[in-house]
């Protein structure tokens, strides 16, 4: 069944203000605490719709501790690979979520983004919004020259490895040759969004060992380092790359 038509269009949106809150390095916990106050807030604001903008957030983080997270779906834990111990020697936390998707990995070095966006006056449903979001990564990537892909059957953002070096030949996502550099994953609440996206710039691709990443057997996972080596922009470039491309793609 089609999401339901929105109740806001593109032609009648206001100005979005994009209040942007870099947390550094915060436990999961934590920033979880956090994107309920901010989504309850922006929920709430609707009663004054007086104004010619709105105001919805962008947190940019790093979990610290390392944290696996698991889903409420079905069997979702089954794509848990590691034992306590070897949880404990990685010095990697479990944490359930109310979030979509299945079990992924958060650590640092690696940019979560937790957009606390109002879908109404996007003229967003669920379908687009995750649309939405994997082009803003791909937007992104493509600052440093790497070419971001869509699979039509995995949500996230792919890459070919070291495309950039070799060329990109035409390859099908059935081969297995594609390697995940973003996961996504949200929570819709009375069509205003938290959670969101997980790209790796430089984490211990080591730790997604401890999983079945995105409960996706024998697919890759990747980062910017592997990718671009020292051409690879530190985590403070990729925030500002990120941002950019949230406020164009917010404003177009």
């Amino acid at each position: 069944m089609p999401d339901p038509a929105p109740h806001a269009t593109p032609r009648n949106k206001p100005a979005i203000d994009l209040v942007v809150r870099d947390l550094g390095r915060m436990s999961y916990a934590e920033a979880h605490v956090l994107q309920k106050e901010l989504q309850r807030e922006v929920i709430e604001s609707r009663e004054d719709q007086s104004g010619d903008s709105r105001t919805m957030y962008l947190l940019l983080v790093e979990h610290d501790p390392p944290v696996i997270t698991i889903s409420r779906r079905k069997d979702a834990r089954n794509n848990l690979m590691a034992s306590d111990a070897q949880l404990a020697a990685a010095g990697v936390e479990i944490c359930e979520t109310d979030r979509g998707g299945d079990i992924t990995y958060h650590g640092p070095g690696q940019l979560v983004a937790y957009p606390i966006l109002d879908l109404n006056v996007l003229g967003l449903r669920v379908h687009s919004y995750m649309r939405f979001l994997e082009q803003i990564v791909i937007d992104t990537l493509g600052k440093f020259g790497i070419e971001g892909h869509r699979d039509p059957e995995a949500t996230g953002v792919w890459v070919i490895p070291n495309s950039k070096a070799q060329g990109s030949p035409s390859l099908g996502f059935e081969d297995s040759s594609y390697a995940k550099i973003c996961a996504l994953g949200v929570r819709i609440s009375r069509w205003v969004s938290m959670h969101g996206l997980a790209l790796n710039v430089d984490p211990d691709l080591s730790h997604y060992d401890l999983i079945v990443p995105c409960g996706l057997p024998g697919r890759k996972v990747t980062s910017l380092l592997k990718e671009l080596g020292d051409d690879a922009p530190s985590l403070e470039e990729a925030k500002v790359a990120l941002t950019s491309a949230f406020r164009t793609k917010l404003n177009s």
